[in-house]
């Protein structure tokens, strides 16, 4: 395995200075935004597709610097009922395989998206329970006529472009764990797949590791992420929480730099176990730390995987 970076920790910054903090870190693989929810400040697809020096000049910077993309991020709404923010989403998943095809890139990392209840709505609803009946009818509504026919024909394009689309599971979106991203896969096909992110999963109760080794070879790439959860709090309200992210104090769990939910003897059980299933990518670090900057938190999270990933080249596992 080896270690990456999600570029948009660099988002005030130049693509070419992203790189270059990039391999200054060690690292070997950078996963640039190219529209959606993350904007495409360092990759803008429909500029590099037909601006070519403009596309020479953004793979030069990249490859001089020893660097591999291990995917494009468009994490986006295609199913929003607004027309125009589901156009919007739909043309930068589009545009965005068209890329990686283009650069020879086979994973495009997103979000399966989440539609309306019905007919007419204005916003998105991300239904968690069955009652009142009409909850179990919405939903119902939702996979039959609205995320099987989308991802459906998006399939074709994927299929057209060599192209996998990894799944992020997260709360909020159809597919937000490991059900609901075989349920997809079942309909649609291999070119559904999964970006890893235990962050996510993890305060929803699911075992990352299990999960792991439920999806097997559906996980084509992963976020490095750490989550902590306060446990008090959790106790007497649970885990579900639309608190800011800024209110620290009160919310039940906050992302945060690697090390600091889990410890290290976890870290390594989930290496271990992706190696198990047969996982050989890229890490990719996400930094969605409140409690320090960017710069702060790619070197503690880079120092921290570094370490655990050195029990790797003495050929030791750590079998569950």
């Amino acid at each position: 395995m080896r270690l990456g970076v999600m570029a948009n920790c660099f988002i005030q910054d130049s693509w070419e200075d992203a790189v270059k903090k990039t391999a200054a870190a060690g690292l070997k693989a950078i996963e640039p935004a190219a529209g959606g929810f993350l904007g495409d400040a360092h990759c803008k697809p429909q500029v590099l597709l037909r601006d070519e020096s403009a596309l020479k000049r953004f793979v030069d910077t990249y490859k001089s610097a020893g660097l591999e993309i291990s995917a494009l991020a468009v994490h986006g709404n295609p199913l929003h009922p607004d027309e125009k923010i589901a156009q919007e989403h739909t043309s930068a998943i589009v545009n965005g395989l068209k890329l990686a095809k283009r650069l020879g890139v086979g994973i495009l990392n997103g979000f399966a998206g989440c539609p309306g209840a019905g007919e007419g709505a204005k916003f998105p609803n991300w239904i968690t329970c069955p009652w009142p009946p009409f909850f179990g009818k919405a939903v119902e509504w939702q996979w039959e006529k609205r995320i099987f026919p989308f991802w459906r024909e998006m399939a074709k394009r994927l299929q057209d472009a060599g192209v996998k689309l990894a799944f992020e599971m997260h709360p909020g979106d159809a597919v937000y764990n490991p059900e609901t991203l075989l349920l997809l896969r079942d309909e649609v096909g291999d070119v559904i797949a999964c970006n890893f992110d235990p962050s996510h999963i993890f305060w929803q109760g699911v075992d990352p590791l299990l999960a792991i080794k439920k999806l097997r070879d559906l996980i084509v790439h992963v976020h490095a992420k750490d989550v902590v959860i306060e446990e008090d709090t959790v106790r007497w309200r649970g885990n579900i929480d639309w608190k800011p992210q800024s209110d620290l104090l009160h919310r039940a769990w906050t992302f945060r730099t690697l090390g600091y939910g889990h410890d290290r003897l976890w870290w390594k059980k989930f290496i271990s176990t992706l190696k198990l299933v047969g996982y050989e990518g890229v890490l990719s670090i996400e930094y969605e730390d409140p409690l320090m900057s960017a710069d702060e938190g790619l070197r503690k999270a880079v120092a921290f995987m570094n370490d655990v990933l050195i029990f790797e080249e003495a050929g030791e596992i750590h079998w569950m």
